[in-house]
């Protein structure tokens, strides 16, 4: 649940070492009920530290190189796998509020999808162009974005994505990513780069602005993505 949002990414505040007790206390006891998300790397619970601040705390199965590189909100040092304390955020994820009814309908204002857009687009120039080594996230998608209460867009879930030697423009790798997001040319020559990240984004751009799922389920155009849709349509002029 790496997240970064802005130019500098991360959330406020200085950085502060828990104990396993406080992050037991904080998630009672890490409780089913507690559960934010779930991923191959780990766990994520909802948690309120003492001062009744509330995080998003992060069991990881392992810690990635990559995970290192975040500036978090604190961390729990005590157990074979650290924690990771994250600032929590609390709208959820761009793809349920897009999907889920909960606000970006038709009648939201298009400044607002537009802000969430160039947020994103500035999070990624940051990863790519001012990260030391810089990150290519290699999983852009809604699902991988979190609006915070004031809709701030952060991008999150670095399960897929590779620190980039700062000499090298390109990282040959096993194709990771979700389908109607990945970018072709990465999926035929396994070469990841920024551009496909960028292409992603493209792809999160279209998904904001039009409401529709990357994928057709029903209908008529069932199984086709939302990007040889929005071609489709531009070709014959339909909107």
């Amino acid at each position: 649940m790496r997240s970064y949002g802005g130019a500098a990414g991360g959330g406020s505040g200085g950085f502060k070492i828990y104990s396993e007790e406080e992050l037991r206390k904080a998630t009672n006891n890490f409780a089913a009920d507690q559960i934010l998300g779930r991923g191959g790397h780990g766990i994520v619970y909802r948690g309120v530290l003492e001062d009744s601040t509330i995080v998003a705390i992060k069991k990881s199965k392992m810690m990635e190189e990559t995970e290192t590189k975040e500036f978090l909100h604190g961390c729990c040092l005590e157990v074979e796998v650290p924690m990771l304390v994250y600032e929590y955020v609390s709208n959820g994820t761009l793809y349920h509020y897009i999907h889920g009814g909960k606000g970006l309908e038709s009648n939201t204002a298009l400044e607002t999808r537009l802000r969430i857009a160039a947020e994103l687009a500035e999070a990624l120039s940051y990863m790519h162009s001012s990260a030391s080594p810089p990150i290519l996230h290699g999983d852009v998608k809604t699902a991988n974005i979190l609006l915070d209460g004031n809709l701030t867009a952060k991008v999150a879930d670095f399960g897929a994505s590779k620190l980039a030697p700062s000499d090298e423009a390109e990282i040959a790798t096993l194709v990771q990513g979700t389908c109607g997001y990945l970018d072709p040319e990465y999926l035929m020559t396994c070469q990841l780069t920024d551009k496909s990240d960028v292409y992603s984004f493209g792809v999160v751009l279209l998904e904001l602005l039009t409401g529709k799922k990357v994928i057709c389920f029903d209908g008529p155009e069932q199984g086709k993505s939302l990007v040889s849709r929005f071609t489709t349509a531009m070709k014959t002029n339909r909107h």
